[in-house]
Formats: structure tokens, sequence, C-alpha cells
């Protein structure tokens, strides 16, 4: 199980959320690992270009191989964070593999923002996006309003029902990973 997302600030509200749904998913079985933070500062994805960062290259191959996904991005003015996005457009790269894209993986998703709306609308883009990528997103995704719940350094949450949210989206991923196996 891999999961992608945070922002560039180490420790972020984005990727403590992220780190309680891996939680969930190894709690249910899986292998997990993430890329978060420094890692996802990548060059602008180019198309045209085949040159690749070695970031850029791990980003790319760690997805290959994953069997499930958790994406997590902070709301930034009512969408996905910029990071996030440059990201998930290297999924390109994968277009001729045998399983395109995330073609039969699910992946749980997971907007954090300071605010409802911008919490909604950013879960709203990255269930499009898995869509556009052949993924299959979770039943459950989860809005956090960084305003309301705050998240501690040792992995917890200040409101357990988000905390439970969280783990919950690890576990479906998680579970699908495993009947496809």
């Amino acid at each position: 199980m891999l999961g992608i997302g945070g922002s560039l600030r180490d420790g972020s509200q984005t990727e403590r959320a992220l780190r309680i749904a891996l939680d969930g998913a190894a709690e249910a079985g899986a292998d997990t690992s993430a890329i978060s933070g420094q890692a996802l500062d990548l060059p602008f994805y180019d198309a045209v270009s085949l040159e690749r960062t070695p970031r850029a290259s791990e980003l790319v191959e760690a997805v290959r191989e994953a069997d499930g996904l958790i994406v997590v991005s902070p709301g930034y003015h009512g969408a996905l964070s910029g990071l996030i996005k440059n990201a998930l457009d290297y999924l390109e790269d994968l277009r001729a593999d045998r399983r395109p894209y995330l073609d039969g993986r699910a992946v749980g998703v997971v907007g954090v923002a300071y605010g409802w709306q911008a919490a909604v609308t950013t879960l709203d883009q990255l269930r499009t996006i898995t869509h556009a990528l052949r993924g299959w997103p979770t039943p459950l995704g989860g809005a956090v309003n960084t305003g309301e719940v705050k998240f501690d350094v040792d992995g917890g949450a200040s409101e357990e029902k988000v905390e439970r949210t969280l783990r919950l989206i690890g576990t479906q991923v998680t579970e699908f990973a495993q009947r496809r196996a």
C-alpha cells in the first residue's frame, strides 16, 4: 500500500492524516510505504520529455508496484495542491503498462483544508482524478477541516470520528487489494 500526500512542510496536518490512513491499512494486513513532503518536490511534469529525476522515477515505480494507494492532499483555495496534482500527472508514465495508470487498484482519497468548502472540493477533485486514471475510489472518502480537527505528533487526531474514518479508508483500500489478489 502506497501513500502519497502531504505538503513541503514536514509533519504537516495532511501528512499526519496520511499516516493515520496508512496505519489503518497496516492494521488490515498491508505492507505500507509513503511518499510525502520533500520527496514530492518534483519538476513540473512534461509529457514531451522522457527524462525523469530520480525522485520522479521512484514515484512512478512505487505506484507501478502498488496494489492500492491512499492519496491525501491539502486544499488550497478550493482545490488540491499543485504538489499533489503534479505527482499524479507523473502517472501518465504508466499509460503503456500491463496495468495502465491505476487500473484495477483501489484508491483512498482525503482532502485536508482549513474549512469545509476546500476540504470537500479537494476530495471531489481527487475522486475525479482517480476515475480518470482508471482507479477505484473507496466508498468512503475523507474531508478533514483542520479548523476543527488537529493532528498530533503521536499519530492521533483530536476528533475520534476523523481518526476512525481515516483508518477505515486504509482498511477499505487494503481489503479491495486483498480481494483482487
